[in-house]
């Protein structure tokens, strides 16, 4: 089969799936038009705000929009939030004191939410880490692509603080993204042993993906990152943290000071805007991501690579996963993906050491905001199995023209 019919093949998929994901995206886009309408979302919310930001109208509402959305008790939506992991940091140092136990249910974290719980550096712990803090710390190995509630019963106590669950597979090839309905039996697992643990998803890269979030199944906290899927590809930065009013009052309070939280927090320049209308165009954007990752999924298997999930599964995120075999050809995606960007395509990617990173990375990134993954992006360490993590497009037009440049570069490779 030649690239063209391979191309034709992924279109057919595609448009098999087009249906299903237009209603998806139909369905999230009516639950954003209410929350805005039911808030009376005006021109003045979309100011910016100086100094201490006190009485910050903009920032209330998107908060009030975010719960509403999430059906939360609180939101917390800032600017100050650097990337989706400090948010993730900023929810678990809020919940979490020494002495404290908390048990990743769905196996070892990826890289960077390692360093926040404390990996063992030169005979200790990463300097403020939460075992450095003092909290203890468990993981529950997946077994193969499922959580094993065998061991979680076993692991998991009455005395368990809190537990991790991440819905991304991140940088595992083995383990699957999980559906909300599986992150609901494993918080439903939890709650069984004790209904007092915290249940805390890392919802990076699934937000929209699906008709329901994680708080709509027993999730008493969730967080996640604005230059991912819920800022439309227009937030230049920022995360959010959603959950039970007490858990996010407590992450406020670490992320700026305790008996202020999130009563303070400008929202400089054109960033109020640019969360709203984010906010609003996600569920179409994230629906031209995952129809990307459809397409590179079909794509890729049809030149004999091993894609995971295939384009034909049910997705729970916007990540993509290929096996590329070698590094030679992990590099050449990524050249091809950077490449074909509207910024930066004359820069080539080159692996290099990341922090919170164990491994060299390569990244193709060449993106409107500097990182952002709803935008078409792909990265991958250096190492066997040489996997590609492939996740974004605010186009499906773009991610099929950069796919197919990846294509060709690696099909007259072989």
């Amino acid at each position: 089969m030649d690239l063209k019919d391979i191309e034709i093949q992924a279109l057919e998929k595609v448009n098999l799936a087009s249906e299903r994901l237009n209603e998806i995206a139909y369905f999230n886009t009516e639950k954003v038009i209410k929350a805005f309408r039911e808030n009376k979302v005006s021109d003045f919310y979309l100011k910016p705000s100086t100094g201490y930001a006190y009485s910050d109208m903009g920032r209330e509402k998107l908060d009030a929009i975010f719960a509403q959305i999430f059906k939360a008790e609180s939101a917390l939506v800032r600017s100050q939030f650097v990337s989706g992991t400090h948010a993730l940091a900023v929810a678990l140092l809020g919940n979490l004191q020494a002495g404290d136990e908390l048990v990743a249910v769905t196996g070892t974290p990826y890289d960077t939410m390692q360093t926040i719980i404390g990996i063992k550096e030169n005979g200790g712990f990463n300097k403020g880490s939460l075992q450095d803090l003092g909290v203890i710390y468990k993981e529950v190995p997946m077994t193969g692509s499922i959580p094993d509630y065998t061991a979680i019963k076993k692991i998991v106590t009455k005395n368990t603080k809190m537990v991790h669950i991440q819905r991304s597979c991140g940088y595992s090839a083995i383990r699957n993204t999980l559906t909300v309905a599986e992150i609901g039996k494993l918080i439903k697992t939890v709650k069984d042993i004790n209904s007092e643990i915290i249940c805390f998803v890392d919802n990076c890269y699934g937000e929209f993906v699906e008709k329901i979030e994680p708080t709509e199944v027993g999730a008493d906290l969730v967080a996640g990152s604005l230059i991912k899927n819920l800022g439309g590809g227009l937030a230049p930065t920022g995360g959010y943290i959603v959950g039970k009013q007490d858990l996010v009052e407590n992450a406020s309070y670490r992320l700026t000071v305790p008996g202020l939280g999130g009563e303070m927090g400008a929202t400089l320049g054109d960033t109020a805007r640019e969360f709203y209308q984010g906010l609003f165009l996600a569920p179409h954007i994230v629906m031209q991501a995952v129809k990307t990752s459809i397409f590179a999924a079909s794509v890729f298997q049809a030149l004999g690579f091993a894609v995971k999930p295939d384009a034909e599964e049910l997705r729970s995120d916007i990540i993509q996963c290929i096996t590329l075999k070698n590094k030679q050809k992990l590099c050449q995606f990524c050249e091809a993906i950077q490449s074909n960007s509207p910024i930066d395509a004359h820069v080539k990617p080159v692996p290099s050491p990341l922090p919170g990173y164990q491994d060299e990375i390569i990244m193709a990134a060449g993106t409107f905001v500097q990182g952002a993954s709803i935008e078409l992006s792909c990265d991958g360490p250096c190492r066997e199995p040489y996997n590609v993590y492939l996740q974004g497009g605010l186009t499906f037009e773009h991610g099929r023209l950069a796919i197919m440049a990846a294509a060709k570069i690696i099909s007259n490779d072989k």
